[in-house]
């Protein structure tokens, strides 16, 4: 004998209402779902804000401890709480930023002390397009062999892996 389970309002549902009920709400969840997880940490991120403020808890009653004013920003999330994401920024301070202030697309920063070269492909003897200064941000593409594809407004080119802070890699 099949029971049916009973709704919070108390009354009887059939289980084939129930059914569709319960693949509505996974259709309309996968739908809303990005196609990439968010839901381990620690993972990538980048500041989609003009403006955004770094606070020393999850919460705008905590203070503010950084704002961050540069789009783009790579930021790697260490710990979700609610809509909030305890963040490290690429010098390792560590702050909570609401979660609608970062964005998921993929960017990093060129790290180093001196000009990282920019390559025509994955290769230290490929031919050098140009070099970008340390601190610049670069929109992140796919990632092989130690190497990474960036974008800098319209040009791209291959960097290695290693002269960039938010490639990735944990």
């Amino acid at each position: 004998m099949a029971v049916s389970p009973v709704s919070r309002t108390g009354v009887s549902m059939p289980r084939h209402s129930l059914t569709g009920l319960i693949c509505a709400a996974i259709a309309s969840l996968a739908i809303a779902a990005p196609a990439y997880a968010e839901d381990e940490v620690p993972y990538w991120v980048s500041l989609r804000a003009d403006e955004a403020n770094m606070r020393v808890g999850p919460s705008e009653a905590y203070p503010i401890e950084w704002v961050y004013q540069r789009v783009g920003l790579p930021l790697k999330v260490v710990r979700k709480m609610s809509g909030w994401r305890l963040v490290e920024d690429p010098d390792g301070a560590r702050g909570w930023i609401v979660s609608r202030f970062l964005s998921l697309e993929r960017s990093a920063i060129v790290t180093g002390n001196e000009p990282s070269a920019i390559r025509a492909e994955p290769s230290s003897g490929a031919s050098l397009l140009w070099r970008a200064e340390p601190g610049v941000v670069v929109t992140l593409g796919e990632c092989r062999s130690d190497w990474c594809k960036v974008t800098i407004d319209e040009k791209s080119g291959w960097m290695a892996a290693d002269s960039l802070w938010g490639d990735g890699e944990p």
